[in-house]
């Protein structure tokens, strides 16, 4: 019996990380108390739309697992958005929640009431959405990485990030990472309308989704650069900066779409007697008021004494992250020193050409050609620093099979690739907004979606010297400790990022 692949492996891993998880948040609950128990309590939606039976007490139980945020998504599921400060939680889980509950739980709704439905819902939901998270993540690191046990490695840290709790909760987090690890596959492999499609729904689940149509803007970079320097077509140029400019805007229309919701039931048909101050600016963005308002979010605001435990909560996430961009910004500074820009420049388009081609049941023998071309070419890039590869893939082995001259391309296997760059200054952005504009504690979660942090933490696990073994035993024991200080203290209510 063959062994099971790679990712099959992972898929496993994430399915049997959601199950602990939920086991131990589940421990929690029978253990100890709740902090705040308002959660049961099941107020009657504010419009005069016929609500759903919850009489029993086994429908209310079910109800308070919904905590913290996920009170407040369960809500906007059940009765529409109430309340100004509830369109800061944007409507992809809400929305979700519901379809869910009228569908395929609506058997249950007689039995357990409707407010139950959603939360078992939005549990499954997510728990499920995890999993094929971490199946584009692992797909997206091998594509990026270029190394199997890196990419693997990466997967294993993902599934049990400091995070995990918030992805088997009623938050948003598994939705985000779904759609914008699903997006980005898409888009370096070559299926940008998918990409966009998916990038566009991140948009709507967390705002930070918006950020990613600059993966898009990077690829038309790219595209502009060989069709002006190299094939001498600059109106090719302009078609590929006005197509990445066309799908970025798709990927924020989601959001803009439900500002605008909110300013037409706030600012045009709300009941209030007098416009809300967001309303009356020249650009009315409500969730930037919500934020500011009601969470007191803004540049430096957080800067406090009394806020520094938080700021320690947030320093390993933070610590890791900051490594990481130095990790790959040193990488990519070699890089450039040892190989020319544009061949760096052309060879990822090429491979995405490859990909494409692998995708499609025509052209095999041009696949071939594409693929063996590649492979030398890389390879030749790859010279100056250590040895040749000695082989090279079949063109049609999967996306896991790479080129052993593209994994060799640095004495220690990770991928040099400018590929790199876009997630470095994604990640470089997230973190100078978690830190100076944020909740910092937030940063655990705000975070847990970079693949450049599972990238390093999985590069110094697989360094042999006594510093990164250290190094590796404090990762891991961070990794294991907020899963456990997460499933006991978010569970029951209690402040945790």
């Amino acid at each position: 019996m063959a062994p099971p692949s790679p990712l099959a492996a992972v898929v496993r891993l994430a399915a049997a990380s959601r199950a602990l998880v939920l086991a131990l948040s589940l421990l929690a609950r029978l253990l100890f108390r709740p902090y705040d128990t308002s959660a049961s309590l099941h107020p009657p939606c504010l419009s005069s739309s016929p609500s759903f039976p919850d009489p029993t007490t086994v429908s209310a139980a079910v109800s308070s697992l919904a905590v913290w945020d996920g009170v407040h998504f369960a809500r906007a599921a059940e009765c529409g958005y109430e309340y100004e400060q509830s369109f800061a939680f944007l409507p992809l889980l809400p929305a979700s929640l519901a379809l869910l509950a009228r569908s395929l739980f609506a058997p249950l709704v007689p039995v357990l009431g409707y407010r139950a439905v959603l939360v078992i819902s939005g549990y499954v939901l997510n728990n499920v959405a995890f999993v094929a998270a971490a199946a584009y993540f692992y797909r997206l690191s091998v594509l990026i990485l270029k190394d199997q046990k890196t990419a693997y490695r990466a997967s294993v840290l993902f599934c049990f990030n400091p995070a995990s709790v918030f992805y088997s909760s009623l938050y948003s987090e598994s939705l985000y990472a779904l759609f914008s690890l699903g997006g980005l596959f898409n888009l370096f492999t070559g299926a940008n309308t998918i990409a966009m499609i998916m990038l566009a729904l991140s948009g709507s689940a967390r705002s930070n989704g918006a950020l990613n149509a600059g993966y898009f803007c990077f690829q038309a970079l790219l595209q502009a650069y060989v069709a002006v320097l190299r094939k001498k077509r600059p109106l090719l140029a302009v078609q590929a900066l006005m197509t990445a400019a066309l799908r970025s805007i798709f990927i924020f229309l989601p959001f803009f779409a439900f500002q605008a919701y909110g300013y037409l039931n706030i600012c045009v048909h709300g009941s209030l007697d007098e416009l809300r101050p967001w309303c009356k600016a020249k650009v009315p963005l409500l969730y930037g008021f919500i934020q500011s308002h009601y969470w007191g979010v803004g540049f430096l605001r957080y800067f406090q004494v009394k806020q520094l435990p938080n700021f320690l909560l947030a320093s390993p996430v933070l610590s890791l992250a900051v490594y990481s961009i130095v990790h790959y910004t040193k990488m990519l500074h070699q890089l450039f020193q040892t190989s020319s820009i544009h061949n760096q420049i052309i060879a990822p388009l090429e491979e995405r050409s490859v990909e494409s081609y692998r995708r499609s049941d025509a052209a095999t023998v041009l696949r071939s050609e594409l693929s063996a071309g590649l492979a030398d070419k890389t390879q030749g890039n790859c010279e100056v620093k250590q040895r040749k590869s000695v082989a090279t893939e079949p063109a049609s082995a999967s996306l896991n099979n790479t080129t052993s001259a593209s994994r060799n391309c640095k004495e220690n296997q990770d991928e040099c690739s400018i590929l790199l760059l876009p997630f470095v200054l994604h990640l470089a952005f997230m973190i100078f907004t978690a830190l100076f504009v944020m909740h910092v504690q937030v940063s655990t979660r705000f975070l847990s979606a970079s693949p450049p942090i599972y990238w390093a933490a999985a590069h110094i696990l697989a360094t042999p010297s006594y510093p990164s073994k250290r190094w590796s035993y404090l990762i891991c024991v961070y990794f294991v400790a907020y899963i456990l200080l997460g499933s006991l203290l978010f569970s029951n209510f209690y402040p945790f990022t």
